[in-house]
């Protein structure tokens, strides 16, 4: 049993400050290993970025791009982890699979805005889905086989 006057940190847990500017025999005396004059000897120094007065990169490069801000985020399943899943016993292909299914069954963690259904994979079971947007492929694979996929109206609508 560990008593409480034996408990240490892990070695290298702790790095002991470097004492700069203590001798010339220390190897980091008298310019503190910062070399010799200049702006970057000096203290309050922010060169990154700077190029000199020349027009830096940041500024000479166009603005580039646009990120949606409401845009869905989906969290993605494919054919091939739910048929591992309906192997492995964690989900029930003779019932309905939706989101709740797919959490308990660990397939997805956070839902954020619902569930996609994706293609990768091969699915040999007949199911009934319901999430809230699938893949042409995935919903074909899916019809393919006998099972049907229902997608949620109010996700297929804020998405487009």
């Amino acid at each position: 049993m560990t008593k409480l006057n034996d408990l240490r940190d892990n070695d290298g847990a702790r790095y002991k400050a470097k004492r700069v500017g203590r001798g010339i025999g220390s190897g980091k005396g008298k310019t503190s290993g910062r070399g010799v004059k200049g702006q970057g000897s000096r203290t309050g120094v922010a060169l990154h970025g700077f190029e000199g007065g020349q027009m830096p990169i940041y500024r000479r490069l166009p603005k580039r791009g646009f990120n949606k801000p409401f845009r869905l985020e989906f969290a993605e399943v494919n054919l091939g982890r739910l048929q591992a899943a309906i192997e492995a016993g964690k989900v029930d292909a003779g019932k309905t699979i939706d989101t709740a299914a797919l959490q308990a069954a660990g397939l997805v963690g956070n839902a954020r805005d619902g569930v996609r259904l994706l293609a990768r994979g091969e699915l040999k079971t007949k199911v009934t889905i319901e999430v809230a947007g699938a893949s042409k492929a995935a919903v074909e694979a899916v019809e393919k086989l006998g099972g049907s996929v229902k997608v949620a109206e109010a996700a297929v609508a804020a998405e487009g």
